[in-house]
């Protein structure tokens, strides 16, 4: 019987290796049988190292660039992502003239007609899985050396196939999110994990392991869409069995699992979630900033928390998901410092917030009458006293209000039904 895994032996031709990503780093998670027979490319710790060039964070300069580039050719031998990357960036590596690219193309055609041909070969001579073999190890050459519209191209000849089972479906629509999300299609990942995720719960072919790794697909498109919320659920159940490792690293995962839990969980809850957890504990070295942004608030040392929030900042900045929305994440967790301040206070004095935050009067001032004017909190400033006042919400009422509201508009829209059946 067939093995039912998408493993690839190595290619018998010698041109180009099959390399294994250097530097990825397994700590962490819980091994996984698919997750050890993913594609190692596109290796998404060097997209974050590539994002970390075109956002120029601290520690980028020369030769962290020429590195990143020297990769793209020694172990990618992707000329077409090299030529990409110097457009999108406005520079030029100077490591490869256009005649070696040119050469380096020719030696990926002539490969991909090779592997081409044993499709053929074994469409003729041997049976539906080694075919399917054949069109995984095309598809996987092409996300490591060729384009992406070339990549995914191939990746949907292997979809095509008549007799490939749901499971291998699922792999190869995660694999191809993977290729659109290297490229920064994020639109185009989203159908793909979309795709995979209506596979596994319509189609019968997701098994617990691949369900559980299409949690944190679906969790980091979550972050890229800014439902922080919808991402902070789904990662939040894949803390305790992260089998992931293609995607990003545990302590990455961690970091994405503890900001946007940070931002929706009760405050009970970040003890026991998040401060006391045993898998957030095992990785809370690697991420001391994060963990300690999350006590300080917890501990209401709101000093710290600003102090924190500074140093977590370029944490932020470097990293693919995380940087599209900066502004948002950085602006929610200072409202939630605000709100938890003033949860326990009905009335007190500007100088005494700024006391505890560490900060001026005015500087309290100006961000606490830029979230109560855009309705984040419920208070109001006596700016004569000197006082800022909670004004906390009765929750019925407010939800009476939204009913009448709605009523009010299902009521219109009645109407108006009625009267185009009048006519």
């Amino acid at each position: 019987m067939p093995d039912d895994s998408m493993a690839v032996d190595t290619p018998e031709t010698p041109a180009p290796k099959e390399k294994t990503p250097k530097d990825k780093k397994k700590g962490g998670g819980q091994p996984s049988a698919s997750e050890e027979s993913a594609s190692p490319y596109p290796d998404m710790e060097f997209a974050q190292e590539i994002h970390r060039l075109t956002v120029k964070s601290a520690g980028v300069d020369a030769e962290y660039q020429t590195k990143v580039f020297k990769k793209i050719v020694d172990e990618l031998e992707n000329p077409s992502f090299y030529r990409l990357l110097q457009t999108n960036l406005s520079v030029d590596a100077g490591l490869c003239s256009e005649e070696k690219l040119k050469e380096m193309e020719e030696k990926n055609a002539a490969h991909a007609k090779e592997l081409e041909a044993k499709v053929e070969e074994a469409k003729e001579s041997a049976g539906d899985m080694e075919v399917m073999d054949a069109r995984v190890k095309i598809a996987r050459f092409a996300a490591k050396s060729l384009s992406k519209d070339e990549a995914l191209e191939a990746y949907k000849k292997l979809l095509e196939l008549p007799k490939i089972s749901s499971g291998k479906k699922i792999d190869a629509l995660m694999e191809s999110s993977r290729v659109a999300s290297f490229y920064g299609d994020s639109k185009k990942s989203a159908e793909f994990v979309d795709s995979a995720q209506k596979l596994a719960t319509e189609g019968g072919g997701g098994d617990w392991d691949r369900r559980n790794r299409l949690k944190v697909y679906r969790g980091l498109g979550r972050l890229l869409e800014r439902d922080i919320k919808g991402g902070a659920s789904l990662m939040l159940d894949c803390i305790a069995t992260f089998s992931c490792n293609e995607m990003c690293s545990y302590s990455s995962f961690i970091v994405y699992a503890t900001l946007s839990n940070l931002l929706n969980i009760p405050r009970p809850l970040i003890k026991s979630k998040i401060l006391d957890g045993p898998e957030i504990l095992s990785v809370a070295n690697e991420i001391p900033d994060v963990i300690k942004l999350v006590r300080a608030l917890y501990d209401c040392d709101y000093k710290a928390y600003l102090n924190a929030m500074v140093e977590v900042e370029p944490t932020l900045q470097a990293d693919r998901y995380l940087q599209p929305h900066l502004s948002y994440w950085m602006r929610e967790l200072h409202i939630m410092a605000h709100k938890q301040f003033l949860d326990s206070y009905q009335s007190v004095t500007l100088q005494a917030m700024a006391n505890s935050f560490g900060v001026s009067t005015d500087f309290i001032d100006y961000h606490a009458s830029q979230f109560i004017a855009a309705g984040r909190l419920s208070a109001k400033i006596d700016k004569f006293g000197g006082v800022i006042v909670t004004n906390r919400p009765d929750l019925k009422n407010a939800q009476y209000r939204e009913m009448i509201q709605k009523g009010d508009l299902l009521l219109n829209r009645i109407q108006k039904l009625a009267r185009v059946v009048d006519l």
